[in-house]
């Protein structure tokens, strides 16, 4: 039997396929375009190819990645510094910092709260039958309130659509009440990240009128801002491990970090810095407030 015929080469280019430029007149065609510089030989990827482009340098060991997380870690505030100071080709750029720490945290959470709620399912659901009497809104004596009384569900001075939503939410069989808490706390992860990337602005905010007389721009402590709450996800990924002295080192470097690179960054001295911090606390912690009371009323009403 005769051999099957081999494929024909692909046909050499003659025109950028991005950019349309002549490349009629180089013999053989170069590899990539002199104008616009992307490859000239283009043709559906390999699922190599695509590990490598998802991967490439910029989760290598020798990438940007590795190398702006141990700045950040290792260096607090230098990395800030750094970037106002325009040294960024080598580093990850800010936001794309924030939004890749902060989606790798949130769902290493999201995998431990439902592993977590998994082990105590059967024992939410063994106490439910005797939870008859409890409140999920209330707001003084006479003001609007949501719960259950006697095992009835109740809902004063609020919208109907508001109660309409909070009786699918919470008005549930007792058997019912654990997979109801499951997807109550799975809703509430879910909205976490939103929640905390809109706390961005208010704490550059914060830094701006704490460091009004460093005549800086607005966008400049924001940039030190999705630094830091960069930082404060892995802190938050570390506090939430089931081993002691991770857990422990978690919680005590947030402030300590927080601290340490306000003073690289703006570099004042430490009672200055004392009561700048007390005032961005004041009002990071009002907005932060907000912020949960909202988190909760959109995970139990959407």
């Amino acid at each position: 039997m005769a051999r099957p015929a081999a494929p024909a080469p692909p046909a050499l280019p003659r025109v950028c396929p991005n950019c349309a430029a002549a490349l009629a007149r180089y013999d053989p065609p170069p590899r990539y375009c002199p104008r616009c510089g992307q490859e000239t030989r283009v043709q559906a990827p390999t699922l190599r190819e695509f590990a490598q482009q998802f991967g490439g340098a910029y989760l290598s060991t020798e990438g940007a990645l590795w190398r702006t997380l141990a700045l950040l870690l290792l260096r607090p505030g230098e990395l800030t510094r750094r970037y106002l100071a325009g040294q960024r080709r080598r580093y990850v750029l800010p936001l794309r910092l924030y939004l890749t720490v902060s989606l790798l945290v949130l769902l290493a959470v999201r995998l431990q709260t439902r592993v977590e709620f998994q082990f105590n399912h059967q024992a939410i659901g063994a106490a439910a039958s005797a939870l008859r009497d409890y409140s999920i809104v209330s707001l003084g004596t006479d003001g609007p309130r949501i719960g259950r009384k006697d095992g009835v569900f109740y809902c004063r001075q609020l919208p109907d659509w508001v109660c309409a939503r909070a009786r699918r939410r919470i008005d549930v069989d007792p058997k019912s009440l654990g997979d109801a808490i499951d997807r109550f706390r799975a809703r509430l992860v879910d909205h976490v990240g939103g929640a905390l990337f809109l706390l961005l602005p208010a704490f550059a905010l914060g830094l701006k009128l704490a460091y009004l007389n460093r005549r800086m721009r607005y966008t400049e402590h924001l940039v030190f801002a999705l630094h830091l709450h960069a930082a404060w996800f892995i802190a938050l990924a570390l506090a939430m491990t089931n081993v002691s002295g991770l857990a422990a080192l978690g919680v005590f470097a947030a402030p300590v970090y927080a601290w340490l690179a306000l003073g690289r960054v703006y570099r004042d001295r430490r009672g200055p810095r004392l009561l700048r911090v007390m005032l961005v606390a004041l009002l990071y912690g009002v907005t932060l407030a907000l912020a949960l009371a909202g988190l909760l009323v959109v995970a139990l009403l959407f």
